[in-house]
């Protein structure tokens, strides 16, 4: 009867909340639309069918890409309407970190341009720079896999000139009205807001292969640029073409590169997924730390230059943002230096307020023709205004440290008080009038333009393979298995068999093994034929295995050493010694944060070592090497402990410098003694795969005046040589990092 009852209730219930249900349901119908009604058709927000919403309106030939013109309607509400998607958080770019530094001008570039920025050798022009990750929110992780955004802001003495790149040289598009797509597309899912952050999903790739000319782009996403160990470690690139003009009236067109002292390097995927959960701050605490250290981040500053005469000798469009500028074509001039040496005071009204747009130019400077770039120029300002507000470039970060004087007047949040009785010009008074070129006034480069107004694309825009089989070739072994991986992790996410059959279709068009390794590990068809004839054609300045420090250095690379009661205090003492005079930063790491006591120190009148951290506290993916010292009972001790042996696996299947002495290194050989390994079972160093070991050391074997080189005789030579290579890529491809359960 109970039962009955309470099932009568319960239906009355649901048939009452089903009606009122059905009420909202009634009431949203009216407001509802769905993407995948047969008879739907992209049209305007006032209604007009849009026959093109991939191309902007522009002047162009068959032959010659030329600018995009202001009066396209439908370009303009796209890209309006996608700036104003969200507020406060930038739409892309939201997780951001700066500092501010100067950059400094080596060789003057005044044969090409007029910029005193980059013609006037005595100046040190202030910077702010802002990295960022694109995906994701402002709360998401700084380690995933993502393109890096590379934004320098330049306080010359002209004006703001404002670098808005990224660490990687091109984009997945050629056309700035693709833009809301090619996000909307990586951005989370719309019906689950699934995933943030990351790519991994069926909308990337299906844009991915609807677009071609995104192919090159895919496969730098795919490699170990998009993982990058530090942002003190990351190229920066200008992306677009821009022009320089000299005082001969001139113009060549230009691209900006900077490129990192400390070298190019990358984490391995393991280590990235593991320290996006362990640590989401790691990006961002390690270019603070640098900084606050003293350990400044450097990068040389270089530009490529094609005279205006040259401009179509080269079988890509040099407009094209889908394509580089082959080094062995184009050569980097590098001239300046840009260092950061001094972090925010406060990271809102400086690293979230700080605004860039691709329009800030200086006289000297100019814009191409590249598609991308002309839709950017609109794109950055408006978007600043849904975002800060019409007065943005008067907030403290974004003010030029130059005069500013003109005519416009109040709005929200206006900060200048302007005296005087004209707020116009002309004006009776002849008050602040426009600048004469002779007095620095910015004058335009005055470009012949001939062709017909069309939604077109010139015949060089069409071609999008070469390129991306160019840098696959141009990859180091390594860094082609990280990618072959790479792209297996991506489109296992893919749950729509057309998504990663079609994307296993294109990889066939770059190379036929690539895409049979990919396939076999995803799913689908396997490619039996390359479907495009491969060039086979290699270019310099593509792999980041070419961008080693001029000198083998571990300044800033931080090392974990091991300890337990009884370690040996004179390797602990003399390995720190030597580290810290190198530049490195040691960590102790032990089985408790409380005081460690060495072998034979007196508990009463010794004063122990405090470690930073234990080892639970912490894991080895936030150190860039392990060093293990002996001493028989802290052996004894770390051997009974699973924690400290997966210290030493994990860092070894991460590829890392690994160190041990004395009785250290029968625990490192017990970790990891695999097939082909060697380990030191006397005085003699031996370095096996980056495993640096030795059995018996005296104090003198720790020295601080260091020769790192390959094959040093000299144990802590030897060990801090096998940090400065930064991973121990030979243990990867002999196989031995996947033999270790980590």
């Amino acid at each position: 009867m109970a039962s009955t009852i309470l099932s009568s209730i319960s239906d009355t219930a649901k048939s009452a909340m089903g009606s009122e249900r059905s009420k909202k349901v009634q009431q949203l119908a009216a407001e509802t639309k769905d993407v995948h009604d047969k008879s739907a058709r992209i049209t305007t927000d006032y209604g007009v069918k849009q026959t093109n919403t991939d191309d902007w309106l522009r002047v162009a030939t068959e032959d010659k890409t030329g600018p995009s013109l202001l009066e396209d309607p439908f370009a303009r509400e796209k890209i309006h309407r996608f700036d104003h998607e969200r507020i406060p958080e930038r739409v892309v770019h939201a997780r951001g970190s700066a500092a501010f530094g100067k950059f400094t001008l080596f060789e003057s570039a005044s044969d090409v341009t007029s910029a005193g920025v980059l013609t006037d050798t005595s100046r040190e022009t202030p910077v702010f720079l802002r990295f960022s990750t694109v995906l994701g929110s402002r709360g998401s992780a700084d380690t995933v896999r993502d393109v890096r955004g590379f934004a320098v802001k330049f306080y010359t003495d002209e004006g703001n000139w404002d670098l808005v790149g990224n660490n990687i040289p091109v984009f997945f598009i050629q056309d700035a009205m693709k833009f809301p797509d090619v996000i909307h597309a990586g951005k989370p899912e719309p019906h689950n807001e699934i995933p943030q952050a990351q790519s991994a999903h069926n909308n990337f790739w299906d844009f991915q292969y609807m677009h071609p000319e995104a192919t090159h782009m895919f496969m730098w996403a795919m490699s170990d640029r998009t993982i990058p160990r530090s942002y003190r470690m990351m190229q920066g690139f200008g992306v677009n073409t821009f022009t320089l003009i000299n005082d001969k009236g001139e113009r060549s067109f230009v691209k900006f590169i900077f490129t990192p002292e400390l070298g190019v390097h990358s984490f391995v995927w393991d280590e990235a997924l593991k320290i996006a959960g362990q640590d989401p701050d790691f990006h961002r605490k390690d270019l603070w730390t640098a900084i606050e250290s003293g350990a400044f981040p450097k990068w040389k500053f270089g530009i490529q230059v094609i005279p205006e005469s040259k401009e179509n000798d080269f079988d890509f469009d040099i407009l094209d943002a889908t394509k580089v500028w082959p080094e062995e074509l184009v050569p980097i001039r590098y001239i300046g230096q840009l260092e950061l040496n001094r972090n925010p005071d406060e990271f809102f009204t400086q690293t979230e307020q700080v605004a860039f747009c691709t329009s800030h130019i200086v006289p000297g400077i100019g814009f191409s023709d590249d598609p991308l770039l002309q839709g950017r120029n609109f794109s950055y300002f408006d978007t600043q205004l849904s975002r800060l507000g019409i007065n943005w470039q008067e907030l403290p970060i974004n003010r030029p440290v130059c005069p500013v004087m003109n005519h416009n007047r109040d709005g929200a949040m206006r900060h200048t008080i302007t005296k005087g009785k004209v707020n116009y010009w002309p004006n009776r008074f002849e008050a602040a009038p426009p600048a004469k070129p002779e007095e620095g006034g910015y004058l335009d480069y005055p470009a012949k333009i001939a062709g017909i107004k069309a939604r077109t694309r010139s015949k060089k825009f069409q071609e999008h393979i070469n390129q991306a089989e160019l840098f696959y070739n141009s990859m180091s072994p390594p860094e082609k298995a990280h990618m072959t991986a790479a792209l297996g992790f991506e489109l296992d996410h893919c749950d729509d068999p057309v998504v990663y059959e079609r994307i296993n279709s294109r990889l066939a068009e770059i190379d036929l093994s690539l895409a049979q390794s990919v396939a076999e590990m995803v799913g689908g068809d396997i490619p039996q034929e390359q479907k495009r004839p491969k060039h086979n054609q290699t270019a310099k300045g593509l792999s980041q295995t070419e961008y080693a420090p001029a000198e083998p250095t571990i300044a800033t690379r931080m090392v974990a050493i091991i300890i337990a009661d009884g370690y040996d205090a004179i390797a602990y003492n003399g390995i720190k010694a030597a580290l810290t005079a190198a530049g490195a930063l040691p960590f102790t790491i032990g089985v408790r944060r409380n005081k460690i006591w060495a072998a034979g120190e007196d508990k009463n009148t010794g004063k122990g070592v405090v470690p930073d951290h234990h080892l639970e506290g912490m894991r080895s993916t936030m150190f860039d090497s392990v060093f293990v010292p002996g001493g028989a009972k802290s052996i004894e001790t770390l051997s009974k402990n699973g924690r400290a042996i997966h210290w030493v696996r994990e860092a070894f299947g991460h590829l890392k410098a690994i160190g041990a002495t004395g009785e250290g290194v029968k625990f490192v050989r017990d970790a990891c003694d695999l097939p082909g390994m060697s380990f030191s079972t006397s005085g003699d160093v031996v370095d096996s795969y980056g495993v640096v070991t030795a059995a018996k050391v005296q104090p003198e074997s720790f020295k601080e005046a260091l020769k790192m080189a390959k094959g040093a005789k000299d144990f802590v030579d030897a060990y801090t040589f096998a940090i400065s290579q930064h991973k121990n890529f030979d243990r990867e491809l002999e196989g031995l990092s996947s033999m270790v359960a980590y």
